[in-house]
């Protein structure tokens, strides 16, 4: 797919996921905001971040096991997982775990194992199937979740992400959550369709990392912010490299005007 392409996809995708995000709460309690997400110590975040690998593929183990059974990655390729760490054959044994559709040679439709250049299994054939499952709402594509959401800052997504994943507890004394419903401080309207589904040991870490509510919260964020931006380290080490260029040519240029002007005053 042209880059060009590539970008105005993601940019409708991010639009989407806002939308939908936004409109998973009841239409009266929308205008409502919810409690200021805290803001958390990303490995991510500043000019020298990076990405906390061995949390993301945590993090991948909660999206895979949880969190994929109602939300789709439609950008993420199983070879991507290669820039968590994971290695080829992992790649290939992850890819393997699924079955996509297409054709073979005569033009016949065929079912064959995924291979780590398809693209994420979507939990569902199509939207209507996933709104029909969901309560009427299509659970929002998670591809680009954690740049979709926050104020615009580089964590102000990944806070909110963590805030509300950890956000959910009894309703206040006078609030009304409608029957099928559910309470979060962080959502806007306090009230989300969506229920609490990170319980502790809601899955078995393979490293042995005991599976808190607040650690599965904390890798799947990881894994979120990878999932937004995989070239984010690539991105900055580019951008320390230019500044530091632009410094010392800006030296240079200082001495040679040093230079060029010393007699004529």
């Amino acid at each position: 797919m042209p880059l060009l392409d590539k970008i105005m996809l993601r940019s409708a995708l991010t639009a989407a996921a806002v939308l939908l995000a936004l409109g998973a709460g009841l239409p009266a309690q929308a205008a409502e905001e919810g409690a200021e997400p805290p803001a958390q110590n990303w490995t991510f975040g500043g000019f020298f971040g990076t990405f906390d690998r061995a949390s993301a593929q945590r993090g991948f183990q909660v999206y895979k096991e949880v969190c994929s059974t109602c939300h789709s990655m439609h950008l993420m390729s199983y070879r991507d997982l290669s820039g968590l760490g994971f290695s080829e054959d992992e790649v290939k044994a992850i890819a393997a775990e699924y079955k996509v559709a297409d054709t073979n040679d005569a033009g016949e439709p065929i079912e064959r194992t995924a291979l780590p250049s398809d693209r994420f299994h979507n939990p569902f054939p199509n939207d209507k199937a996933a709104a029909a499952a969901n309560g009427g709402k299509v659970p929002p594509d998670l591809s680009l979740m954690a740049k979709a959401r926050g104020a615009g800052g580089e964590t102000d997504g990944p806070n909110y992400i963590f805030a509300f994943l950890t956000g959910f507890h009894d309703a206040p004394e006078g609030f009304q959550v409608p029957d099928g419903l559910n309470y979060n401080a962080y959502f806007p309207g306090h009230v989300t369709a969506m229920p609490n589904i990170l319980t502790d040991g809601a899955v078995t870490y393979t490293d042995g990392t005991e599976a808190k509510h607040e650690q599965m919260a904390w890798d799947v964020v990881n894994f979120l912010m990878f999932t937004a931006e995989p070239s984010l380290e690539e991105r900055k080490h580019t951008g320390v490299k230019v500044i530091l260029f632009l410094i010392i040519f800006a030296g240079l240029l200082y001495s040679v005007k040093r230079k060029v002007w010393a007699n004529a005053h």
